[in-house]
């Protein structure tokens, strides 16, 4: 997932935190916008608090990219957070771009928006021009040695141009420990079997290498000046908005999928009543459903 991508409100370990590009080619793409979408609109304060952070290090940027865009969710929370910014979406899927463009006709932003098809970590080198700011929202993660694509993407930075890297945070919480029925402490078997996929995945990439998590020293070993590191909170508490239940239901059914063969039948059968929509202790009815999050992002500039 560039994703945007994805956009799961998780630590990014785990599905729905890129817009899957791990996945084989069967993926529906269509649907992926959309739940993309929704989770940008759900956590849009939470964007917006990011957006207006990084105006510390670029107060005006000519051009943002966000790399690993998806449709462009978060690319048009950035469109109006820099008003005056040309903003570059860059993504892989040419689906996922069409979305992008349609939004932007449809937002009169034609004039200072384009898509850019382009996955990490060598095809950024179809964006045309020098960034003021690249904005990474679990993207890297997909990438097989993430250390030569931020390198690359370095290159691609305007002087005194700044990278946001938007990976780690916590992973949300959605539901009380104990949910009336099956074994407490779902969620956190779920992470468990998040991190196993995590790992399974990112050892599938190709040329992937290990590399210690440490953002900051990354981003420096890429030749860029560490600036900052700080943590954004999304938090809805229950009644959720439809939208947010939604995504919630979303999120869950997707995981349900991927981690089918790991859940014990226990799990297996407490995930299917969650999401039975007649049953009503299933996420679509619960009063209690509620969505904590928090997104950790790392800045770094060029040196003019």
């Amino acid at each position: 997932m560039g994703h945007h991508h994805g956009h799961g409100g998780g630590h990014g370990h785990g599905p729905g935190h890129g817009h899957g590009h791990d996945h084989d080619g069967d993926m529906d793409w269509a649907a992926m916008g959309v739940m993309l979408e929704r989770y940008a609109r759900v956590a849009a304060p939470m964007y917006g608090e990011v957006a207006s952070w990084l105006t510390r290090w670029v107060p005006e940027p000519g051009v943002v990219v966000d790399v690993g865009s998806g449709p462009g969710a978060v690319s048009f929370l950035l469109a109006e957070a820099f008003p005056k910014a040309r903003i570059v979406a860059a993504d892989p899927e040419e689906a996922l771009l069409e979305r992008a463009r349609d939004r932007a006709a449809a937002e009169g932003l034609t004039d200072r928006f384009e898509t850019v098809r382009a996955a990490l970590p060598d095809a950024i080198d179809d964006v045309p021009q020098a960034a003021d700011l690249l904005w990474l929202c679990r993207s890297l993660h997909h990438v097989g040695d993430q250390g030569a694509a931020l390198s690359a993407l370095a290159g691609h930075l305007a002087p005194a141009g700044a990278v946001a890297l938007l990976e780690g945070g916590l992973s949300a919480r959605y539901l009380p420990r104990d949910i009336g029925f099956g074994r407490p402490g779902l969620l956190s078997r779920l992470e468990a079997a998040d991190e196993e996929w995590f790992a399974g995945m990112r050892e599938g990439l190709d040329g992937s290498k290990a590399a210690t998590e440490d953002w900051p020293a990354l981003l420096t070993a890429a030749g860029l000046r560490y600036e900052a590191t700080r943590s954004f909170l999304l938090d809805l508490p229950a009644p959720l908005s439809e939208d947010a239940r939604a995504h919630v239901v979303q999120e869950f059914t997707r995981r349900r999928e991927m981690q089918a063969e790991r859940l014990t039948p226990d799990d297996a059968a407490t995930f299917d009543r969650l999401l039975d929509p007649s049953d009503p202790q299933s996420l679509h009815r619960r009063p209690d459903l509620f969505l904590l999050t928090t997104q950790t992002v790392h800045v770094a500039v060029k040196d003019a």
